[in-house]
């Protein structure tokens, strides 16, 4: 397993690629790629070593990681965030993502629709059992016909023992949160939510597809 030193070098050399913005910076960061992969397979190794982490570590070194991940993890989170930014249609504003959930989106005919998801073990605040988008666009004057008044919040999901307020497949599964989901599954995510527009009636080219999690 990398040593602790080794693993903040890399968290700190991810973070400054992921906030890049200098284009010496990109270029940099893009020959690093292998750098990536060996985060990667550093924090699995960590994570699967559960508690029997090397007897070395002093709690200064493991406060120090934390705070390495802590910082890298809320990069990361902004960055997943921007997936659904500047979608058509531009005045629509952009919808909060619910914490311990997901949203996926898509444009259709200048109509944005989002589908808003719990994880396992959260529920929605409001009964939307047949309400499975939300709309923003022209006939909703640029705002969400959300059940929230006012803002852009279209769901809450709050953490309980049984999900009975939402539609089926509007939950991700105990062993794939929306995290996962995005990862490993995006893609036929995408198809799935487009499936389900079409059998609403609502038809046209889609584009602007988004899943981004809370």
């Amino acid at each position: 397993m990398a040593s602790t030193g080794t693993l903040i070098w890399i968290f700190s050399l991810a973070a400054v690629c992921v906030t890049a913005s200098s284009n010496d910076t990109v270029k940099n960061c893009t020959s690093q790629t292998p750098l990536f992969e060996r985060l990667s397979a550093d924090v699995k190794e960590a994570a699967e070593s559960g508690e029997n982490l090397p007897p070395g570590w002093s709690s200064q070194q493991s406060a120090a990681l934390m705070g390495s991940m802590r910082h890298l993890t809320d990069i990361l989170h902004k960055h997943q965030l921007k997936d659904c930014q500047l979608a058509e249609p531009k005045l629509c504003p952009e919808a909060q993502v619910p914490e311990n959930g997901g949203l996926v989106c898509v444009t259709v005919d200048n109509k944005r629709y989002c589908k808003p998801l719990c994880n396992y073990g959260y529920d929605f605040g409001f009964l939307r059992r047949s309400r499975l988008f939300d709309v923003c666009g022209n006939q909703t004057r640029y705002k969400w016909d959300t059940q929230y008044v006012g803002g852009n919040t279209l769901a809450v999901c709050n953490a309980a023992t049984i999900q009975i307020s939402g539609a089926q497949s509007a939950y991700f599964p105990k062993d794939r949160d929306c995290l996962t989901t995005k990862s490993q599954l995006q893609d036929s995510f995408f198809n799935s939510a487009v499936a389900e527009l079409r059998s609403k009636g609502i038809e046209g080219d889609t584009h602007d597809s988004c899943l981004v999690c809370g």
